[in-house]
């Protein structure tokens, strides 16, 4: 269970994030003990993260330390692994944070939801991915690569990063989001879907009565979810955990859709 008011962020991207998008994430942070009761950070929050024994990439650990002081606030935070960040481990849970490489699915701030990067999820479109996923994920290129200096290992992964971290997708995100409404129509249970990756925010109910909804890029504009038992709100960072409602819907009770 992800506690209500649930703060959802993603793709930030730190690393390649200019450091005035740093910024602003971090006075997030700190803006949320007291306010939030949890806080889940949809897929590439880092540009680049690889956990060797005793190094970690040098762009994370300021919100690394934020991250902790969070924890010990008593906000939990969970993390999704992005396309960008999925080789956490280790230094992650120790900080406190419940890191997940898969998808996560239960109740979210009182709704049955589920919340998924988004990588490799259009059919046509994210093939070729898929397969280059399954090799990037695989435990022994996992262990190999850990065999490289961190800086060598470092400059190839930004270097191959570069196409996708500028990525707008030509669509507007509307493959994403007919995945999103078909994976909403194959489970009538779900009340909503949560999906990054693709830097559009969106936040829109479907004619079953479910919401599909993606926090978007901090890279852009610096979007957010929050998430009550009654509403979900897209809202804009402003220097507020309470920034301006950009788009909100209010639940439905279910006897209302039949």
């Amino acid at each position: 269970m992800l506690a209500s008011p649930c703060y959802v962020i993603s793709d930030i991207h730190l690393g390649h994030a200019s450091p005035e998008v740093e910024r602003s994430l971090l006075a997030f942070l700190r803006a949320l003990p007291g306010r939030a009761g949890s806080l889940l950070i949809n897929g590439d929050l880092f540009e680049f993260w690889f956990e060797w024994r005793t190094v970690v990439p040098r762009s994370g650990v300021r919100v690394l330390a934020a991250l902790m002081d969070l924890r010990d606030a008593g906000v939990p935070v969970t993390m999704i692994a992005g396309n960008h960040d999925c080789w956490g481990g280790d230094i992650l849970r120790e900080a406190g944070v419940d890191f997940r490489t898969g998808p996560w699915e239960g109740n979210l701030a009182g709704w049955q939801g589920r919340v998924e990067h988004g990588d490799g999820l259009r059919a046509k479109e994210d093939r070729g991915y898929r397969a280059l996923r399954r090799l990037l994920r695989n435990p022994m290129a996992i262990r190999a690569y850990r065999l490289l200096h961190p800086d060598l290992a470092t400059r190839l992964a930004m270097g191959s990063s570069q196409t996708s971290r500028s990525y707008q997708p030509r669509d507007g995100g509307l493959g994403l989001r007919a995945v999103a409404s078909e994976a909403l129509r194959a489970r009538a249970d779900l009340e909503v879907l949560v999906y990054g990756h693709s830097h559009v925010a969106a936040l829109e109910r479907t004619a079953s009565g479910n919401v599909y909804a993606n926090a978007g890029s901090w890279l852009t504009v610096p979007t957010y979810l929050v998430l009550t038992p009654d509403r979900i709100s897209l809202r804009e960072w402003n220097h507020s955990a309470e920034g301006p409602e950009l788009h909100a819907l209010d639940r439905i009770a279910k006897e209302a859709l039949t």
